[in-house]
């Protein structure tokens, strides 16, 4: 793990994006809130924020950061079939939360998949990206 404890806390923002393809099936039966899991959104939603609670846990040299907030917002795109999601996390630290927002994005993008593999096999996880990180040395804007 990396030495961090001569640094100053700051202000720590991340953002992460992930998209998951459905397929029109699937997609109809989220947009009606007809999966027989649940709703999907919901349970990707709060499976993103505990996701980001846990990163040091599932990440062997992630830092233990006291977060401040984790927000997510999931939005489906009827032209594409696909479920976007964008995860942004926020803390007070001596290190970023980019680790945090990723694993948030990716967890809720695993949780639509798993509620929604039983309607089909075609769903692909198509990506997950970092797209802003703020308040280090380095910070960083997707363009």
């Amino acid at each position: 793990m990396v030495d961090v404890g001569s640094k100053s806390p700051t202000v720590r923002v991340a953002e992460a994006e992930a998209t998951v393809y459905l397929g029109p099936i699937a997609f109809r039966l989220v947009e009606q809130n007809k999966i027989k899991k649940g709703d999907v959104l919901s349970i990707a939603n709060f499976a993103g924020i505990m996701a980001a609670k846990k990163t040091p846990d599932l990440i062997p040299l992630c830092h233990s950061i006291q977060l401040d907030q984790v927000s997510l917002n999931l939005t489906l795109d009827s032209t594409t079939f696909e479920v976007k999601i964008k995860s942004r996390v926020k803390a007070y630290d001596k290190t970023g939360v980019e680790m945090e927002a990723l694993t948030s994005a990716t967890v809720a993008a695993l949780t639509v998949y798993d509620m929604c593999k039983a309607v089909t096999k075609d769903i692909i996880i198509k990506s997950v990206q970092l797209q802003l990180k703020t308040g280090g040395k380095s910070d960083f804007t997707r363009e």
